[in-house]
This record gives C-alpha cells, structure tokens and sequence, in this order.
C-alpha cells in the first residue's frame, strides 16, 4: 500500500528538475517587460505576461536580447521590432574613434548600403538588426549582436569589409536570419494556418466582418465618441456606440449583417474591447508614420504645453512644427504623455523619450515653443536650456499669444480707471446672464429692440442678419474674450438696462435689487460708456493680432510685422482718434439720456472735496490725457516690452529674407550673416562659399521674376520656389528659408489639442487608459490624415501582428 501511494504521489518534477529562472539585473531591463519568470516553464498560462510592445528599447546595446523574452512572446515582440524596423539615427556628426594615428567615424551613408544595418548612439557602434532577432543563446556573431562593432577602419576596405563579411553567403548566419524575418511575416506559410486552411470565401468574410469594425472605430473616434456601452448584453437596449454602429452598417449591407456580432464565429467576432485598441492603436500608428514621412530628414520645432485633463493627471501635448517637401508650413499634434511632475528634466526625458521612438534626432531640433514659465523658460535649468545643452540651434521663443496676453492684462491692471471697468462688466454679465429666467427676458428684450429698428429701418435685413445672441463672459486665458464681452454689451445695451429695470422693480430679495440697482447706475454714467468705446477701439485695434497668433502658418518674421502694424495703429490712434470717439460716446449718451459733463468745466476727482484736487484739470483733459492716452500708452508700453524681438539679431537678419514690398529688403551680406552666425551647423564650409554665389544669382533671378511678384510672407516664398523648381537651383536659400520658417510663433495648436482631450476624456470617461488617450487624440485632432488610410493596410498589419485564429489573407 506505501509502494502504491507513493507512486501516486509522483508526478513530473519526480523525474525531471525545474530550470532554474534566469537572473536579470536591472540595469539590463530597460523596458518595462516583467522577465523576473519568463522560464517559469511550469507556471500556467493564465500568468501570462503583458508585453507593452510601444515601450521596447530601440538603443541596440541597451535592448534586451530577445532569448531573454519570454518563448510563447518572442515572436511577437520579433514582429513589433520589425514593424519599427532597424534603429538607424540620422546624426549631423558622430563620434570620432582614434583608429591608429587617424580619426574615424560612423557614416549615415551606410544605411543605405546596408539595410540590416543598426547604430547605437549611446555606445557609438554598429549592430546587426536581422541577427538580434533570431539570435540563441550563444551567439554566432557577438560583435554584431551584443557586443557592437566599432573598427570603422574596416568598413571601406574592398572585399575585406567587415560589413560584406558578416552578411557572408547565401547560408550564412546573417542571411538564415533574414529569410527567417521573411518567413515570420509571411502568416499564410505558418504551420497552423497551412493545417487549418480556410477558403477564400471564408477569408473575404473575415477580412469584411473586420473591414465593419475598422470603420465603426474610425468613424467614432473623428467623432470624439465613445465606443463602449453601460450593457452591452443581447438583452440590452443600447449596447453602447460601437456595437450599434456595426448593427447600423449591417442594416444598410446585407452581406455585412450575415457576418457581424450573433451571426459570427465566437472566436473571431472582432467586437472586444481589447480589439478596438489594438485597431485603434494600429491607425494612430500609422498617423504617427504619415507624420514622420512628412518630416523626412528636415528641421524641425517642437511646441509643448501642459494642462490637467479630467481625473486630474497632469498631461503633456508635443506638437511638431516643419516645412514638408513642397514648400508648407506645417503643425502637428503628434504626442500626449503623462508627467508626474512639470520639473524641467522630467518633460525633457519624456519628450526626448517621444522624439527617440520615432526616430526624430535631438540635433535636427531648430526650434522650441513654450510658454513663460520658469520651468520652461528658464535660462540656466528650464527646459530650453537643457536642449539648448544638446542641440545649440534649438532657438527657444516665447509664445506669441502668451506674451499678448500678458501684455494686454498688465496695461489694463496698471490703470485703475481701466481695472474697476472690467470688474463692473463682468458683474453686470454674471448678473443678467446668471438666472435662466432673466437670460430668457434679455433674449425677448433683445428680440422687440431688433423688430423695432428693422420696422425704423435702422437695421438692414437679409440671411444671417439680427440674431439674437447672448451677453459672453470674459475669459482669463483668451484677451479675445473680452472684446467680444464690450462687442455683445455694445449690441445689446438697451436689453440689459430693460432686463436691470426689471430686477429693480420685480426682484425676489433686497440683495438682488440693490445689485441690480447698483449695475444700473454704472451702466448710465458717462465714465463707463466712455471707457466702454475706448476699450472697444483699443481692443479692436489689438484682436486682430490676438487672432492671427492662433493660424498654424503663420511665420516669426510675419507675427512681428503685425506687431509692429499694431503699434502703429495704436499710436495713430492716440493722435487723432479722441475727438471722434468723443463725439460718438456724447451721441450714445444723448439716445439713452445720459448726463454728459461740461469738457471744459473743473474736473473733480474722489468725493469732490477741493482738499482731494491735485491739479486744477478740466473734464477734457481727464478723459482725454487721464484715460484715453492713459490707457493706450499703457498698452504700447507693455507691447514693446514683451515684444522686443525687433532688437534680436536673429530676426533683423532674418527680415533680409522677406519678399514683401518686392523684396524691398532683401540683403545679401545680412542673409549670408545669418547663415554664418546662426547656423553654422547647417552649412558646411564649402556651402557658405556656394551660398555667396547663389545669392548673387538668386538676386538677378528671383526678385524680378514674375511668379515672384506681389507674395509678402517668407512662407508663400518657400512654396512659390518649390512650385517653379528654382529651389533646387538655389537649394542653400531654400535650407535657410525652412529654417526660418521652423522658428515657433505660438503654442496655440498645443491648447486646441486640450480642447480635443476634454472632448475624448470626459467626466464619464475619466478612467480610460494613457495609451488609448493618445491614439484617439491623434486620430481626431489629425483626421485629414486618419480618413485617407487604407482600411486594408489596417487589416494587413492587425494580422500580422500576432497569430489570429482566423484567417485574413
């Protein structure tokens, strides 16, 4: 009986020993690939571990080998590795290597030569990308593999070349790993598909059921809708958007609705939300492709911003700024990342994480666009500085829109008549907009005001005209705002005292008559209807350059040239605009019954009392010198200020450039200057010599053809040569255009893709995932370039990606 039990007892491990795990340091797992168990080869398979294949180490002497990744994933993780292809950095200058008495190099030339070939900034050598994915254990060739080459001497040397004879014959090591890499993609030679072949009939229905998945994800993410429902049961009554839209699309297709949901195979209904990411996640990538072969090999800025989304996470919108190859002007949001925190070496090595994934070199970096904070900002430790560190052409430029901004608060904040303005506008919108009911007697008050004028024949009618709108609040981030606050109480004025009478005779408490009361007698005193219309010119005058700073093409040399217009305007307005404006308050004044002061009467500031008066002043001169040039001097102040740009070197030499005016500007000596001193890394020795002689061609040539006639931007420039070819005859002008034209403006498209994340993640979705934030935020916010992907392409790379059950190709 014992002999019995103990054979019982035995099981497996009886007569064979568990391999031990293999040890892994940290500092040899880069990634965040748990490998602590992958030879746990007795653990069962519901531990099995999650690879994050968007996270994978590219840095060749940095990866994990991939005999270390756990067997049943490491053709996946070969398959995400060759979707990414060989890790090949286009650098300006590598490191030089003491090879005997010379210096030698790494050359970018020999990727082209060599496609399998890998580079490795980090260690400065070379590495064999076919031969780390189908390396064992023991290596064949560990100087390709883990080792890294670095003999650059032996590269150029005939048929001696290290490179020649690593790649060897047709059954060498090296092309055994090619052919394998070709076989691994090739899904339809697997051995589990060739024994469970399906028909082509079978295929076309697998590819048309995905095919209606595809489009039900493309179509609810351009929509910023969600996908899944609260029940998505057969029992339920709204299973959410996305199953419903496939139903919707089998109503409308017959052959589509004898494939989806009930009607198809339980493993490969292609509804999971693990589905919907990975196809979700393959179209984003492919944005993020179309974006990087758009960038190419040229320049490029980088404009970051930050905010909190939803569940409170601090998050991080890169956007690119380039000029692409047919001469456009170019930004793209291309990444949202959580920080932990905003210290300046944080947001660097996450955005230098980005720029690394994808393949963007640090050192092509031309441009950085933030806003004024210290953490970006800063000189010495801000974030400019530390890329400034990597990549001394990486201009940093404070955020046009932003430095408005502050400009137009402080000058309003400085003069006190201006300020107690503002706090008494918005108090009198936040009171007549506050309750529904009285937004409902402003909307009737302003509708018999509009009939009456129609009826009087002061207003013109036609399709679009006497809308009834609504009082809008003042906003803290947008100057804007407040010009369309004066335009709406400027249009709606009658309206608001009815509606303020109204609360004065009929209001429920004696609080909210006495406000209303209060807002009333404001509202008919010739000092606010003064500083109303003032504010209105002054603001008018400045929105126009508030709302160019938010177009994606405008360039630097452009935006200070509506900053100096704005000046300008501002200073003719100052010398000759009050008499009119006098004459158009008094008017108001006389429609509404007003009282209007004497100008030439004794002005009397405070409580009247002769022992308040600093000066003997007139009403004249008070609201003309007191406030008017008061406010606007302010103003001009406060833009020179902010906007000194125009004593910035790079810019003077930069407006050489301009073709405005008939290139009135143009200076040879001053675009050679700026190529010198501002770019000497972009031209090479050689180049400055070639681009002097351009120059004096580009001058004969150029500035009096006449496709180059009557175009004032340096960015319809850059088109203007690609479209007539001459930008390869003068490709030297044409590199320093881009490179101007690269410089930042504004963080404007980083906020637009803020509003983009509020619309995705709502208070009701506030748990979804980093990684599906991002990919929905770039399908969105790019959609021009989402709809034009191949739904096909979709279905290709999500078979590829790992083993299907069912077959689609």
């Amino acid at each position: 009986m014992e002999t019995q039990g103990n054979k019982r007892r035995k099981t497996i491990f009886s007569f064979f020993k568990p391999r031990e795990p293999t040890s892994t340091s940290e500092e040899h797992s880069p990634s965040n690939i748990d490998i602590s168990n992958c030879n746990d080869q007795y653990s069962s398979k519901s531990q099995r571990v999650e690879i994050d294949v968007d996270s994978l180490e590219r840095d060749p002497s940095i990866r994990i080998p991939i005999w270390q990744h756990p067997v049943n994933q490491r053709d996946e993780i070969r398959r995400a590795y060759i979707k990414m292809g060989p890790y090949q950095p286009i650098m300006p200058v590598y490191p030089r290597t003491e090879s005997g008495q010379q210096y030698r190099r790494f050359q970018s030339s020999w990727f082209k030569q060599f496609s399998w070939l890998e580079y490795s900034p980090s260690k400065d050598a070379a590495f064999c990308f076919p031969c780390f994915l189908f390396e064992n254990k023991k290596a064949h060739y560990p100087t390709f593999t883990t080792e890294g080459f670095k003999s650059w001497k032996r590269v150029n040397d005939g048929s001696r070349c290290s490179f020649l004879l690593h790649t060897g014959g047709p059954t060498s090591p090296h092309n055994n790993a090619v052919n394998s890499i070709d076989a691994l993609m090739n899904l339809t030679q697997h051995i589990d598909k060739v024994m469970n072949v399906q028909t082509s009939e079978e295929v076309q229905k697998n590819r048309l059921r995905l095919m209606a998945t595809i489009e039900s994800i493309r179509w609810l993410s351009l929509q910023a809708c969600a996908f899944r429902g609260h029940d998505e049961s057969l029992s339920s009554n709204n299973c959410g958007n996305f199953i419903e839209m496939i139903r919707l699309i089998g109503r409308m297709n017959g052959s589509i609705d004898d494939v989806v949901l009930e009607k198809a195979p339980k493993n490969a209904k292609y509804t999971s939300p693990m589905i919907q990411k990975e196809i979700l996640h393959i179209m984003a990538n492919k944005v993020r492709n179309k974006i990087r072969e758009e960038i190419g090999d040229a320049k490029f800025c980088i404009l970051v911003d930050e905010a909190n989304d939803t569940s409170n996470k601090e998050q991080m919108a890169i956007v690119l700024r380039f000029v692409d190859v047919v001469g456009f002007l170019r930004e793209r949001f291309f990444a949202i990342v959580h920080v932990t925190d905003t210290t300046a070496l944080t947001l660097k090595k996450e955005i230098s994480d980005v720029l690394d994934r994808n393949n963007l070199q640090i050192s092509n970096m031309r441009g950085q666009g933030y806003d004024g904070a210290s953490n970006m900002s800063g000189a010495w430790n801000g974030l400019q500085a530390l890329f400034l560190r990597d990549c001394p052409y990486a201009y940093y430029v404070h955020c046009f829109a932003h430095r408005l901004q502050l400009a137009l608060v402080v000058a309003a904040e400085r003069e006190t008549s201006i300020w107690l303005f503002f706090s008494k506008l918005t108090s009198i919108v936040n009171l007549v907009s506050a309750s529904p009911k009285r937004h409902t007697e402003l909307r009737s008050a302003q509708a018999i005001e509009i009939a009456h004028m129609v009826a009087t024949g002061e207003r013109e009618t036609g399709r679009g005209c006497n809308q009834i709108g609504s009082l809008h609040r003042a906003g803290t981030t947008r100057w804007s705002s407040h010009f369309d606050s004066i335009c709406s109480l400027i249009d709606m004025y009658k309206a608001v005292i009815t509606v303020l009478e109204s609360m004065v005779n009929e209001g429920s408490s004696n609080s909210l008559r006495g406000e209303a009361s209060g807002s009333l007698i404001v509202m008919r005193s010739f000092d606010f209807i003064f500083i109303l219309y003032v504010m209105h010119k002054i603001m008018g005058i400045t929105d126009l350059l508030c709302r160019a700073l938010q177009h994606k093409s405008l360039d630097i040399l452009n935006a200070m040239d509506l900053v100096s217009s704005t000046k300008a305007l501002l200073q003719t307005l100052r010398e000759e605009g009050f008499d009119s404006l006098l004459m158009n308050v008094e008017s108001v004044c006389t429609e509404y019954d007003i009282e209007i002061p004497n100008m030439n009467a004794c002005y009397k500031g405070a409580t009247g009392r002769s022992c308040q008066q600093k000066d003997s002043i007139t009403f004249e001169h008070y609201y003309r010198v007191g406030i008017f040039k008061a406010a606007i001097d302010f103003q001009v102040t406060e833009l020179n200020s902010r906007f000194n740009d125009g004593a910035v070197e790079l810019l003077m030499l930069s407006s050489a450039l301009e073709p405005k005016d008939n290139f009135k500007l143009f200076n040879a000596g001053l675009i050679y200057s700026l190529a010198e001193k501002f770019y000497p890394g972009d031209f090479t020795a050689q180049e400055m010599h070639y681009l002097r002689s351009q120059l004096e061609h580009y001058k004969c040539d150029v500035l009096c053809h006449e496709s180059f006639q009557n175009i004032s931007t340096i960015s319809e420039l850059c088109q203007r040569l690609v479209e007539t070819n001459k930008s390869q005859n003068y490709n030297l002008i044409d590199r320093l255009i881009r490179l101007i034209l690269t410089l930042p403006v504004s963080t404007a498209t980083t906020e637009r893709s803020f509003s983009a994340m509020k619309l995705i993640k709502t208070a009701i979705r506030n748990k979804i995932e980093e990684d599906f934030l991002a990919d929905s935020m770039i399908v969105y916010i790019e959609r021009e370039l989402a709809e034009n992907i191949d739904s096909d392409s979709i279905i290709d790379e999500f078979y590829s990606l790992k083993n299907r059950r069912a077959q689609l190709q």
